[in-house]
């Protein structure tokens, strides 16, 4: 099978280079470039056909080649014969000109090995349509094995032969002889057309009114190239040695049969013994039975049989064949007033521009693209038919793929689309080309699009007539999704915009807005914020058409998913744009209620939005304070030193008032800890984690052990304060009542010396530089006039606030609700710091660790009676709270303390360190001192 392809491959390369080879030597080639063979035609089919283009126009030709080996077989004055055959038919289509005659457009000429000349372009002969395939490329061309001839083609076909034959006998006085498919030309527009006048016979009486023809004798032995095809010749060719114009109608009336039989003829003729044959088709056609026609149409049926009649007289002329009803048909009128179009004028061509599109539906495709189209596409070098020839390119458009239109309708509406003059007539085109556009931008390509289009668009936008500004608004929202979004932004919106702020017509502002807001879909988020809603402010007009106008752009924009309006924006531009238009006065209720309801919309957003925000802020800030607070008691945990029992009771008892809030605090830690594992970052939530893994390691520690601290070594360290101070109070030369200067080494300035006793603070190694961690005051003070221990300030918040917590007169401390258990505060903090480097950081679960985990929890008054220090016993109240004092009470209270007496151990004078930082007026100080202490 391979071979058998291979071979078939080499014989067809061999022949196409054998004809290209012959072809090259014939002088035709000089001015015609010769291309593929497309088909054959003329007498025996021995012309082929190839499609050409002339050199110095590029114009399309068919060339018509006939190798001179075909006829190698035949004798050499056999071979003149043909020759003078041929050339004779060429020569005599040469000299007529006429539509329906096949237009030589390149004489004959030849070489050694050819004989060609150039015509119009030409698709096929009628007989490769109806199944004639002899002399044609291998593989056969699909254009002509798959075609078909529609009805209005054949009927209009058929009229094209009669109106040519028409010709030759009326004006030309000549009868064709040979009158066969094979001399019928289908050319490029489907037109028929009459060649192959090898065997004319002119009149020999030109002069004269009725014409008289010289038949010759039929002589079987001539070649077969040297005589007419017989099935196509009338009978008294051959009985009776005679012609007339009604032999060539005989032929057509054998042409009709061929066409509605698939190129049969009406009878076979045997050519060996043609006289006998004939003389049989004679007798048929004199009983002619009527199943010979039942494929013919109807309406031409009782033409046909004349046509076929045996008597010459009988058979109609051409020229009353061409106005029979069955070429009445739309199909045939309409083609037929194409063919004729040259000769009409404007008026007439634009009336039958107008009803053209009704016919254009009724005929077929190709009839329309190979017949109509061209015919239309030339009447544009017309400027003032082209409104009326514009829509049924368009329409035909409609029906061609869009490679059909790229190559035969596009390069024709080029000129089309920058046509500007005559105005009258611009304009017309533009209307047109607006309404059409959705198929210009689906089928054009886009290079054209930018470069033909969306000019006209552009120009259509900038147009003076109002007219066209409406329209070209109107449907620009219908091919909006067509056009580049570059284009879009950067030409077509600010023209729309240009159109509306510039116009003097409410109704092209009015369509302008209602453009924008139909084509908002298209376009981005921020250009719509940056370009659009700021143009919206400068549109002068305050009608209520333009007022609507824009209340539907912005509220596109707002209710738009992709789009949307921000609060930023709704805020500082739209909401004060808009408010002041809802009040305008030409505005109606309805029309006031659709403003208020957008703006009541946009309102309720702009609120949503801003207290969510602002919710969010709240609760992220208290998030923060209280992991704050969380890592202030993890890191009390870390840096909790461990603390003598002695002085563990003094915390306790100084701390009573704080116990009650004690379960409070914890449950409070616990709803905060709660609150913050509400809602958190990740980057919180990791922070929290190591917090809590550090909390972890702490309690897998052992337990601090009691017994390490003895007691001895907490009397060691425990100095008489109160002797220390006394002691030293002398060297406070430089103490001032009213100033204080910074501190130095550590100690916290003593202020107003007169009515508080500022006890110094060291600064903690761990906690330099800052306030204590536990939330109170570095500074606390005594108040002379009493010894009842409160809060200096009643709003104190004992976890971030810097006032004086100290003692004040006739107060009670309050225990805040949110307060953690700082038992270990205190008096005592200032106290104790003058034996210790390092001040430690309290906290109540430090406390509860130097029992141990097994010792339980006991309350103040039992803390105090088994305490064995006076002191304390004395200091810690019955009821579990210092009571108030006045003034009669005051020196009872001192002295109850014990700040009157030298014997107080928490006031050795030897303890007592005299601070770096030395205050003025030291004399007035003593005597204050003095005061103070009796």
């Amino acid at each position: 099978m391979e071979s058998m392809l291979n071979k078939l491959k080499s014989t067809v390369t061999k022949v196409t280079a054998d004809v290209t080879s012959a072809v090259m030597g014939n002088p035709v080639t000089r001015e015609f470039d010769v291309g593929k063979h497309i088909a054959s035609g003329g007498n025996g089919l021995a012309w082929k056909i190839f499609n050409g283009t002339k050199k110095s126009t590029k114009q399309d030709v068919a060339v018509f080649v006939l190798d001179k080996k075909i006829i190698d077989k035949y004798q050499k004055y056999e071979k003149d014969q043909i020759i003078d055959s041929l050339k004779r038919g060429v020569q005599q289509l040469t000299r007529l000109r006429h539509p329906r005659l096949l237009t030589v457009q390149h004489p004959l000429e030849e070489s050694r090995d050819c004989l060609a000349f150039c015509t119009e372009p030409v698709f096929a002969s009628l007989a490769n349509v109806l199944g004639s395939w002899d002399n044609l490329p291998s593989p056969l061309p699909p254009e002509i094995r798959d075609h078909k001839l529609f009805d209005s083609e054949a009927k209009y076909g058929l009229l094209q032969v009669s109106e040519g034959l028409s010709f030759l006998h009326s004006s030309v006085k000549m009868i064709h002889s040979n009158l066969t498919p094979e001399n019928i030309i289908l050319n490029k527009s489907g037109a028929w057309k009459i060649m192959g006048f090898d065997f004319c016979n002119p009149t020999t009486n030109p002069s004269d009114q009725e014409a008289k023809f010289v038949c010759k004798e039929w002589d079987p032995n001539l070649p077969p190239l040297c005589l007419p095809n017989p099935e196509y010749l009338a009978p008294e060719y051959i009985l009776s040695v005679s012609c007339d114009p009604a032999s060539d109608m005989y032929s057509l009336g054998v042409i009709i049969h061929a066409v509605y039989n698939k190129g049969k003829t009406i009878f076979e003729v045997n050519k060996q013994d043609i006289y006998k044959s004939f003389s049989r088709q004679l007798d048929q056609l004199s009983r002619l039975n009527p199943n010979v026609l039942v494929n013919i149409p109807e309406e031409v049926r009782e033409h046909e049989k004349l046509l076929l009649n045996v008597t010459p007289a009988v058979r109609p002329d051409a020229d009353q064949i061409t106005k029979i009803p069955f070429f009445d048909d739309v199909g045939v009128v309409t083609l037929q007033y194409f063919d004729s179009l040259f000769q009409r004028d404007n008026l007439q061509k634009s009336q039958f521009f107008k009803e053209l599109p009704k016919v254009l539906q009724k005929l077929p495709k190709r009839v329309v693209v190979q017949r109509i189209l061209p015919a239309l596409t030339s009447e544009f070098v017309n400027p003032d038919m082209v409104p009326f020839v514009l829509p049924n390119v368009l329409l035909i458009a409609e029906e061609c793929t869009k490679e059909e239109y790229t190559k035969l309708i596009l390069p024709e509406l080029g000129p089309v689309f920058r046509q500007q003059e005559p105005i009258q007539a611009s304009n017309m085109i533009l209307l047109i080309f607006l309404q059409k556009m959705d198929l210009l931008l689906t089928k054009t390509p886009s290079d054209e699009i930018k470069n033909s289009v969306l000019p006209m668009v552009y120009r259509a936008l900038e147009a003076p007539s109002i007219q066209i500004q409406e329209l070209c608004l109107n449907i620009i929202p219908s091919f909006a999704n067509l056009i580049d979004y570059p284009s879009m932004k950067n030409s077509v919106i600010p023209r729309i915009k240009n159109a509306c702020l510039q116009t003097s017509s409410l109704a092209v502002r009015v369509n302008s807005l209602v453009c924008l807001g139909k084509i908002l879909e298209y376009l981005d988020k921020w250009f719509v914020i940056d370009e659009l809603l700021p143009f919206l402010q400068q549109i002068p007009s305050r009608e209520p058409a333009v007022l609507m106008g824009i209340l539907g752009i912005y509220k596109c924009t707002f209710t738009h998913k992709k789009l949307g309006i921000t609060k930023e924006q709704l805020a500082g531009k739209v909401l004060p744009h808009l408010i002041p238009l809802s009040i305008d006065n030409n505005l109606n209720l309805n029309q006031f209620n659709s403003f208020m309801a957008v703006i009541k919309e946009m309102l309720n957003k702009l609120e949503s939005e801003h207290k969510t925000k602002l919710e969010q802020i709240h609760t992220m800030q208290e998030q923060q304070k209280s992991l704050d607070i969380t890592s202030q008691l993890n890191l009390s945990t870390e840096q909790q030193p461990s603390k003598s029992a002695n002085q563990t009771n003094i915390f306790n008892s100084i701390g009573q008032d704080l116990l009650s809030g004690v379960s409070d605090k914890k449950e409070t830690g616990q709803v905060q800890k709660q609150q913050v594992k509400a809602s958190l970052t990740l980057e919180e939530k990791q922070k929290l984690a190591k917090e809590q893994e550090q909390v972890q390691k702490l309690k897998s520690q052992q337990p601090l052990n009691p017994s390490t601290v003895t007691p001895v070594a907490s009397a060691k360290r425990t100095k008489d304060l109160t002797a220390t101070l006394m002691e030293n109070m002398s060297s406070l030369g430089s103490l001032s009542t009213g100033n204080s200067k910074p501190a130095i080494g550590g100690y916290a300035p003593m202020t107003n010396m007169a009515a508080n006793i500022g006890f110094p603070t060291p600064v903690d190694n761990v906690s330099a530089n800052r306030n204590m961690q536990n939330g109170l005051n570095s500074n606390p003070t005594f108040n002379p006039s009493g010894f009842t221990m409160g809060a200096g300030n009643p709003n104190q918040n004992f976890f971030g606030s810097t006032g004086p917590v100290g003692m004040s007169k006739g107060t009670t401390m309050p225990v805040p609700s949110n307060m953690h258990n700082f038992n270990s505060l205190g008096i005592t903090t200032g106290m104790l710091q003058q034996s210790q480097n390092i001040r430690p950081t309290a906290n109540i679960s430090s406390v509860d660790n130097l029992f141990g985990p097994q010792k339980p929890k006991v309350s103040m008054n039992q803390m105090s009676q088994q305490n064995q220090n006076p002191w304390l016993n004395q200091f810690v109240p019955s009821q579990g709270s210092l009571a108030p004092s006045g003034p009669a009470t005051q020196t009872g209270m001192m002295n109850q303390v014990g700040f009157g007496t030298q014997s107080n151990p928490f006031f050795n004078p030897q303890s007592y360190t005299q601070p770096t930082n030395t205050m003025k007026s030291s004399s007035s100080a003593s005597n204050d001192l003095k005061d103070l202490f009796g």
